[in-house]
């Protein structure tokens, strides 16, 4: 079992610096399109393709770029998987991702696979509840101290994040009143949503220790907080964010995600130290981030102020990514209730592979 000096060591020497970005897609059947439980089909006729693999519900892939030196790189590899998989894609039907499938049944089918076969065997039909997509951003910050402190400061923000990324407004072919249903959904596994705070390596290292002795979780992998300490690949994990439908959308997230990181490293390094809040207080903001998206308001952590999403993320930086400010106009959720929930499907699947900017007489909103 590995001791918290080795965890150390591990984020002091990351495989490399920079970022990374896995993203969660469906299968779409391409006269329906209702989830094609034939992931594992496609992925096979890619040749072993690093870049995809298969995930727990049956009609559902990951893309997977490699670590890149900055996050216009990681989109731009990003954007190159998704043209190559819809290529390969159309024997078999079309793609689409956010946060849920807009329509699809409640339950679905799971991948036939033994780490998720497991999954089945422990959660049973919460297991087949699991038709969400996230997008998760590993971010490198080069120092064991400096990553584990951004992490600790970062479970503050994430609601910003999951508010600025909601892309889930419909589930089961209705209309949830929640920009993203996901969390909802996804709280039906164990170990979901704002992470404990982690006062050391070592305490870190007994956590898991305590997992594999007890058999909870037998593998750091299945530690499915919306934050975590990658420790394979000494990276800061974020997995918050609905998955977007169009790539603009993904460098937004992204963006924001990536420079607010780096902020923190910043204020750690310059000797500031970064504010450790507990989890109840974060998790009232989640709520509201779930409920309303970008048109929340929230609770200021410290004195309980109440400060609207937009002016908030603005307040984090000193300058935005136009893509970021464009979500906080009219992010996923939004633009998709405006579609409405018939539509929704078609109009997900289109903003996938291409830019999808329809002139005026379409009526249809820019995805």
């Amino acid at each position: 079992m590995i001791a918290g000096d080795e965890l150390r060591a591990r984020f002091d020497a990351p495989d490399a610096l920079g970022i990374g970005i896995e993203e969660e897609l469906f299968l779409l059947d391409p006269e329906t399109l209702d989830l094609l439980p034939r992931a594992r089909e496609l992925v096979e006729s890619l040749d072993g393709d690093a870049r995809f693999k298969l995930e727990l519900p049956a009609a559902q892939l990951e893309i997977i770029t490699p670590p890149l030196p900055d996050v216009t790189s990681a989109v731009d590899a990003l954007a190159a998987a998704r043209a190559d998989l819809a290529r390969a894609a159309e024997p078999f039907g079309r793609l689409m991702t956010a946060g849920v499938h807009p329509t699809t049944a409640e339950y679905g089918v799971v991948t036939d696979d033994a780490r998720y076969r497991r999954t089945l065997d422990e959660y049973g039909d919460r297991a087949r509840r699991q038709l969400v997509c996230g997008l998760h951003l590993h971010v490198s910050l080069g120092g064991a101290d400096r990553t584990l402190a951004v992490y600790n400061a970062l479970r503050s923000y994430l609601p910003e994040l999951s508010a600025l990324a909601a892309n889930a407004p419909f589930h089961v072919g209705r209309d949830t009143g929640l920009a993203s249903v996901r969390p909802s959904i996804a709280v039906y596994l164990q170990r979901q949503g704002v992470p404990p705070a982690i006062p050391s390596w070592d305490w870190f290292a007994d956590a898991l220790r305590w997992g594999q002795a007890s058999d909870t979780i037998p593998d750091a992998r299945r530690w499915w907080f919306e934050l975590r300490l990658h420790a394979t690949y000494g990276t800061l994990e974020l997995r918050a964010p609905d998955a977007q439908s169009s790539i603009t959308d993904v460098h937004g997230v992204a963006a924001f995600a990536h420079d607010l990181m780096h902020a923190l490293a910043a204020r750690f390094d310059a000797g500031e130290p970064l504010p450790v809040h507990d989890s109840w207080r974060i998790d009232e903001n989640r709520w509201a981030a779930m409920r309303d998206g970008v048109d929340a308001t929230f609770a200021d952590l410290e004195t309980g102020e109440r400060v609207p999403v937009r002016e908030l993320i603005r307040s984090r930086l000193p300058e935005l990514h136009p893509a970021t400010e464009a979500l906080l106009e009219a992010n996923g959720a939004i633009r998709t209730r405006a579609v409405g929930v018939e539509d929704a499907a078609a109009y997900l699947a289109d903003a996938y592979t291409s830019a999808a900017i329809s002139d005026a007489s379409s009526g249809r909103a820019q995805p």
